[in-house]
């Protein structure tokens, strides 16, 4: 084949650092905005971004050039850092160590954008904790509770 093609949808999850609640709604549109631009300068389609206060959700397409731990670890890094630098009251933030990511069909793309996006609602009757737990599950993850939270 003269050419590489290549469609790799990852659904990705991760915290605030100790789930502390500081994604609050005046900060998120801005936030979520953010990364989206990072993913994009880095070749990364970003599908869908969203979340609650101490977490968040992002659906993306990675290019054939970077790996699953490359794409997050920009977008995390970048976000941090941002900010720190743009909410004063937000020294201190930090965006958990670890995330999960998992892997969508094409063909579930509308249905992960929406769950994404209704994350207010899903929280409503549903913690992050146990979300995160029925996605490893789910994905038949092996874990080991003791070490998932920080």
């Amino acid at each position: 084949m003269a050419n590489s093609y290549t469609q790799i949808l990852i659904h990705y999850i991760f915290s605030t650092k100790r789930r502390e609640k500081l994604i609050l709604p005046k900060y998120e549109k801005r936030i979520w905005q953010f990364m989206g631009g990072i993913a994009k300068q880095n070749g990364v389609v970003p599908y869908a971004i969203g979340g609650i206060e101490d977490h968040v959700h992002l659906l993306i397409s990675l290019p054939k050039t970077l790996s699953v731990a490359q794409a997050i670890q920009l977008i995390k890094g970048g976000s941090s850092s941002w900010i720190h630098s743009t909410f004063s009251e937000l020294k201190n933030f930090a965006w958990q160590e670890g995330y999960g990511a998992f892997s969508v069909s094409y063909s579930k793309l509308e249905k992960v954008k929406t769950y994404i996006e209704n994350q207010k609602e899903h929280h409503r009757q549903r913690s992050f904790k146990e979300e995160y737990l029925e996605f490893l599950k789910k994905y038949n993850i092996p874990y080991d509770e003791r070490y998932i939270w920080d």
